[in-house]
């Protein structure tokens, strides 16, 4: 596997099934009785007994939501709903009020219905609905069992497209009271699956299966079916079962897009590329005009390094509009290998700001153009692509200074940076970009006065403190004064390993042993770096715990067998030393 894969297929390409998503079905013979969407005002209806001046506001409603003025209209028929109590008004308000998406309106008209025709199906089910969009699932359960009760139907597959924000105890009180309710309904197949649905979002795998077989023992098998096995198998971590089951999906239901898509996508889960590539080009050729599977089979042609297909897809996927930000993101990565910088930069340089990968596409493109002597350009774009925005500009210019700083421009990278300091005096980020220069140029001093700066405009910058406390530990002899840095930071983030390991070399410094000791066993139990692994070892040997210290750097050597400071550790206490 290359490195490029965990930039395209971990990130770009989802590996989760989508067979809990509330996909129409031929085997869901319970539709779903929403309220009506207003796409234009309805025609008029015959209103009930109410005064003269009551029909008088109904006509001015109707008159000024045709205009435009709907907000008014619905406020006012609404209020005139609740004066009236008159079936017909509420009717029409519901309908003003789905046509505003106003769901507070729609609870209280929904009752107000119930009150008035408590036998009457559709209040029920347009309250259960409203009172699931703001979260009351409970009290909506109460009204779809009302439904129930009164020989009607209800879809219950919408409740788990709802649930997704709930936590594991609000979600086990709904599963709870949808199970009581399956118990008095056995018939409702949509309530059943949606019991499974819910038990696989709340992670309890083992109950959904026997849900699920359930399920199939009563209704029998279904693609539907097969999807949330597959899903609930990857659940319980047995991959190899779940593409066996997603397999015979494939063979039962040849021409199911989805079943085939989840296939693809755990096949690229294990890294069976090739076979993932088939299973694409298949959905292609079913649907040529699916571009999210001609996006993906451009990502698995990278992959396997078909640049030439994978740059002919892409190239098609832009032209239907199709991701736009990921598809140039990755036609730039392609202008890179094809050793074409310009047309790499030119896609870079597309990828908007609102996109996820637009910090790391103008990262791409800026070191492009440095590397390409374009320093002038490079700059000139930071200075476009912010527009003005000092947070970006701060953000692109640390980006531009490091790049030049990793192609020896040290000197051009202070200046950058000096120069947005001056605009920005009170950016902590570009001082702290400036501080890291500094290091590296050797110049402790100037790094000093940066990190004082920062902490003097923040003083719990945590990132400064540990820092500066650390960089006089290494450089200098204020070891107290390093440790003062360091416990104040860890003030501020008391589980962040770095800083423990910091505040573990102090105490070392300061020969508190027995204290280091159990600062950096607890930053490297949570961090297991070469770095913090050769500060433990000395802090062990220290103690007489030479045994131990050994074990602990042949360990961390067989992960990070280059890291500098673990073998200057072990060379320079071991030289001499007995074997």
């Amino acid at each position: 596997m290359n490195k490029f894969r965990h930039k395209t297929l971990a990130i770009a390409i989802a590996l989760g099934l989508t067979a809990c998503q509330t996909i129409p079905e031929a085997d869901t013979p319970e539709i779903a009785l929403a309220v009506p969407e207003m796409t234009a005002v309805p025609a008029p209806i015959v209103y009930g007994n109410f005064s003269k001046d009551d029909l008088s506001r109904t006509l001015i409603n109707e008159l000024g939501a045709r205009r435009g003025h709907l907000l008014d209209a619905t406020t006012d028929y609404v209020a005139l709903a609740k004066e009236t109590r008159d079936i017909a008004i509420i009717r029409r308000a519901s309908q003003f009020a789905t046509a505003l998406g106003d769901t507070e309106s729609l609870i209280a008209l929904g009752e107000i219905w119930i009150e008035e025709e408590p036998d009457s199906l559709e209040p029920h089910r347009v309250l259960s609905y409203q009172l699931m969009e703001v979260g009351r699932f409970i009290e909506a359960v109460d009204q779809m069992s009302t439904v129930l009760t009164l020989g009607g139907r209800f879809d219950f597959s919408t409740i788990a497209s709802n649930t997704e924000r709930l936590n594991s105890e609000q979600r086990t009180e709904l599963i709870n009271s949808l199970s009581a309710l399956r118990t008095r309904h056995p018939e409702s197949r949509s309530l059943h699956y949606s019991l499974i649905q819910l038990l696989e979002q709340n992670k309890q795998a083992n109950e959904a299966m026997r849900e699920l077989e359930s399920y199939r023992a009563q209704y029998g098998p279904s693609a539907r079916s097969t999807l949330i096995e597959a899903q609930l198998l990857l659940l319980l971590e047995k991959q190899n079962d779940a593409l066996a089951t997603l397999r015979q999906g494939i063979l039962d239901y040849p021409d199911h897009q989805l079943m085939r898509f989840n296939y693809a996508r755990v096949l690229v889960q294990t890294e069976n590329l090739e076979e993932a590539r088939r299973q694409f080009t298949e959905l292609s050729d079913m649907a040529p005009d699916d571009f999210e599977t001609l996006y993906s089979l451009a990502l698995i042609d990278l992959e396997l390094g078909d640049i030439a297909s994978a740059k002919s897809l892409l190239t098609r996927v832009l032209a239907a509009g199709y991701r736009n930000n990921d598809a140039h993101f990755y036609m730039g990565y392609i202008g890179e290998q094809e050793g074409n910088a310009t047309e790499a930069i030119r896609h870079y340089q597309q990828v908007r700001t609102d996109a996820n990968n637009f910090v790391n596409a103008q990262r791409q493109a800026i070191r492009l153009m440095v590397q390409n002597n374009r320093e002038a350009d490079a700059h000139n774009w930071v200075l476009q692509v912010s527009n003005g925005n000092p947070r970006l500009q701060a953000l692109l210019t640390t980006i531009e200074a490091d790049t030049l700083s990793a192609g020896g421009q040290s000197e051009l990278a202070l200046s950058v940076l000096s120069n947005a300091i001056e605009k920005f005096p009170s950016d902590t980020d570009l001082l702290f970009a400036r501080a890291m220069i500094h290091e590296r140029s050797g110049d402790m001093v100037a790094q000093e006065i940066d990190l004082q700066k920062i902490i003097e405009l923040e003083p719990r910058n945590s990132r400064a403190l540990n820092h500066l406390g650390y960089t006089l530990l290494v450089s200098s002899q204020r070891f107290e004064e390093a440790l003062a840095l360091i416990e104040r930071a860890i003030a501020v983030e008391p589980d962040d390993p770095a800083i423990i390991d910091s505040l573990g070399w102090a105490q070392f410094k300061l020969g508190r042993y027995d204290e280091a000791l159990v600062s950096l066993q607890r930053a490297y139990a949570n961090f297991p770096d070469g770095e913090v692994a050769a500060h433990l070892g000395e802090t062990l040997w220290m103690l007489g715990r030479r045994d131990a210290a050994t074990e602990l750097w042949d360990a961390a050597l067989e992960e990070q067998p280059d890291s500098a400071v673990l073998l200057e550790v072990i060379d320079r206490l071991t030289k001499g030393v007995g074997s």
